[in-house]
Order: C-alpha cells, then sequence, then structure tokens
C-alpha cells in the first residue's frame, strides 16, 4: 500500500505515545482516521492535533480493546461512519507489574493479556472483513523488541508480546497472495508514557530514547514498502541480532547483567526466589 490519500485508517491506543503520532502522521498523508482509547481526555486531545495536521474526516471512541463486543461494536461504527478500514494499527497496550513471574498477581496477568493480545486479536478479527471487502489493507500490530526475547521482571508483558508475535506471523503466512498486508511492529526503547510508577523510572531513562514521531514514520515507510517483520528502536537492532546469532545461555546472561541495575534501582532485590 503505496498511497493513504482517503483511505480509513484505525489506530487503537490512540490517546498518547505512538498512537497519537500514528494519528498525527496519516492526518497529513490525507487520510480518513478512527481512534480509540480508553483514555477519553487523551483521546480528545489527539482528535484535535489530527485536526490541525490536516485531518477532515476523524471518528473517536472510548473503547475497552480487551472486550470482544466493544471491538466488533466500534467495527460497525467506523464502517457506518467513515467505510471500510483500509489499515488497522492495532497499538493499544500497558506495561506490567515489573515482578518476578512468581509474584505475578493473577489479576494483573488476566488484565494485561486481555489489552496486549487479545486487542490485537479482536482489532484484527473485526476489521478483517472490511478489508476483504475492500480488496487490499494492511493490518499492523504492535509487538515489542520483548516480542524477540524475554526479559527478567517482564514474564506478563513478555507473555502478551511473545503472542502477538506468534499470532501476526501465522496470519501473515495465511494471507500470503491474497492483497492484504501484514506487518509485526517489534518497538525498541520509544519515551511514551506507557512507564507510569516510580518503581519504572530507571528503566524509562535507561533504555526509553527514540522519540514516537520517529518510530511511527519508519513504520509508515515499511508498511508502503510491504516488510512485514518492522524492528526499530533503542537497542532493537543488538537485540534482535542477538536472538539470531548468540546462543540462549549467552543471551540471558547478557540481558539478566544489563537489566540488573534498574531492576533493583530502589534498593529492593526482587529475583531472589
Amino acid at each position: 500500500m503505496k498511497n493513504f490519500q482517503n483511505k480509513v485508517v484505525v489506530i487503537t491506543g490512540a490517546a498518547s505515545g505512538m498512537g497519537r503520532e500514528y494519528a498525527i502522521s496519516f492526518a497529513k498523508r490525507g487520510a480518513r482516521i478512527a481512534l480509540c482509547d480508553w483514555d477519553e481526555a487523551g483521546l480528545a486531545e489527539t482528535v484535535s492535533l489530527a485536526r490541525q495536521a490536516g485531518a477532515k474526516d476523524v471518528f473517536s471512541a472510548k473503547v475497552d480493546v480487551g472486550s470482544r463486543d466493544a471491538v466488533y461494536g466500534f467495527a460497525d461504527q467506523v464502517q457506518k461512519t467513515l467505510g471500510n478500514a483500509h489499515v488497522v494499527i492495532n497499538n493499544a497496550g500497558i506495561s506490567g507489574e515489573g515482578e518476578p513471574a512468581w509474584r505475578l498477581s493473577d489479576e494483573g496477568m488476566h488484565r494485561i493479556m486481555n489489552i496486549n493480545y487479545w486487542g490485537v486479536v479482536h482489532g484484527t478479527r473485526a476489521f478483517l472483513p472490511q478489508m476483504k471487502a475492500n480488496g487490499e489493507g494492511a493490518v499492523v500490530n504492535v509487538s515489542s523488541i520483548f516480542g524477540l526475547q524475554g526479559t527478567p521482571g517482564n514474564a506478563d508483558y513478555c507473555a502478551t508480546k511473545f503472542a502477538v508475535r506468534g499470532f501476526t506471523e501465522a496470519l501473515a503466512v495465511e494471507l500470503t497472495d491474497t492483497p492484504i498486508q501484514v506487518h509485526c511492529v517489534h518497538p525498541g526503547g520509544i519515551k511514551t508514557n506507557i512507564v507510569r510508577t516510580e518503581r519504572e523510572k530507571p528503566f524509562e531513562h535507561r533504555f526509553l530514547k527514540t522519540p514516537a514521531s520517529e518510530i511511527v514514520e519508519h513504520v509508515i515507510s515499511q508498511v508502503q514498502a510491504n516488510k512485514m517483520r518492522i524492528v526499530y528502536g533503542h537497542d532493537s537492532f543488538r537485540v534482535s541480532m542477538g536472538v539470531r546469532l548468540l546462543p540462549f545461555g549467552f543471551m540471558r546472561r547478557l540481558i539478566r547483567k544489563e537489566m540488573n541495575a534498574v531492576l533493583n534501582a530502589d534498593g529492593q532485590t526482587r529475583f531472589t526466589f
């Protein structure tokens, strides 16, 4: 897909961060935009910014992407308001609890899986029929470099991002030789507001370096070039190459060493079993 002029672009998690930047970037390209998020105030701000960037047609709704009914209802609203979707960016996501696997809460595990994984599944399946009806489309699912390599203190988050990767790669194979493109994005350290607690601040300062606008422009260029796997952002290339070329035992010790400083920055030792 080369041109987004008058195309309907759907973006989940659009209230801030990469979702907001996608809205602005596609607005500048003349797309008709459908946005959703749970944060109504942030979503309204994104709508305003998208209009300032040139968007003429913007539809927005408060949606819990973890709810199948809510996402399918949103898809129906988009179709009625703007027409069939051409591009769907399943971007919505939250961070995990920052604890080792044995200390994670069941409630937290279910919550992050509902949003980060099931949100992607619902968004993909709800809009695929519209793309089929169009005779073209692009599904852009956001995983992470934590969907390439497991990291300590992120078993919950990694599980969701590995799941997104598996689902998306299988979908890409299934849709081979069809007019629907499939893309799996693995962002590295992107500066967004996904970090919300003081305990996560050391991680933010050490790893979150790449501006959200930068990765968004890269992703759009890769969609135009029909590249399936999109790895971009701080430390992303190093992690990607390490996973491909280095033994797991070596990578495991390297990542644990790099993460130790941020995992225990508050003076607590979380990983004593």
